[in-house]
């Protein structure tokens, strides 16, 4: 026990050691960049508040793309801060790109922080929360009736209805010379028009009855 209460607290040491550098070096920068007073020590408490938020979006699950790019911008703001006190840069007379980046930060970490802390609802699986409808509950325990226990009995097969064939039509007797004639009719009208002759065309150019002509176009075929 004693064991694990040092090694806890020697964590903690140094976390809490590491976060204060951190937080000194940001504010020298923002102090330097011409962020005075309270804005040079809100830099370095924005930087940690999104950095924590991501963190805790990765942790989740859920939008992890999201979580990796707002840690990524987090991280680089942070560590570029320590790395840029480290005597690289020369505190008295800041470059004009590290003033803009230093006063657009304060946007760049509201985005961030609005879209990792606004998450879209997860969608909750009716079939799922079933066991929290008591109605459900109740017809669940009931036993099934004896009427619906007990099978019905098959209808047996509807036999397949059998059409009747059609009535045979009275063979109408055709003379030759007319079947003749409608031969010349039909291949006239071919060549007219392209097409063979039909029943009710050849009824009207022959003026026969249409049980006839049907004889008739039957024997053209």
């Amino acid at each position: 026990m004693r064991a694990q209460l040092a090694r806890v607290d020697a964590v903690l040491v140094q976390a809490l050691i590491a976060a204060a550098l951190s937080f000194a070096h940001l504010h020298d920068i923002a102090l330097a960049a011409g962020q005075d007073g309270w804005k040079a020590w809100a830099y370095p408490v924005s930087v940690d508040l999104l950095l924590v938020a991501a963190w805790r979006r990765l942790r989740s699950g859920e939008a992890k793309a999201a979580g990796w790019c707002w840690f990524v911008i987090a991280l680089a703001a942070s560590l570029g801060a320590n790395v840029a006190t480290a005597g690289l840069l020369d505190m008295n007379d800041v470059p004009a790109w590290l003033r803009i980046l230093v006063a657009g930060w304060p946007a760049v970490a509201f985005l961030g922080g609005t879209l990792l802390a606004h998450t879209a609802p997860t969608t909750v699986d009716e079939n799922a929360e079933g066991s929290d409808d008591p109605v459900g509950q109740e017809d669940a325990s009931e036993p099934a009736s004896d009427l619906d226990s007990e099978e019905a009995p098959e209808p047996p097969p509807t036999p397949p209805a059998i059409e009747p064939p059609p009535p045979e039509r009275p063979t109408v007797p055709v003379p030759a010379a007319l079947v003749e004639h409608a031969r010349k009719v039909a291949a006239e009208h071919r060549t007219r028009t392209g097409t063979p002759i039909d029943t009710p065309t050849l009824r009207a150019r022959l003026g026969v009855p249409p049980p006839m002509a049907e004889a008739i176009a039957a024997q053209l075929t």
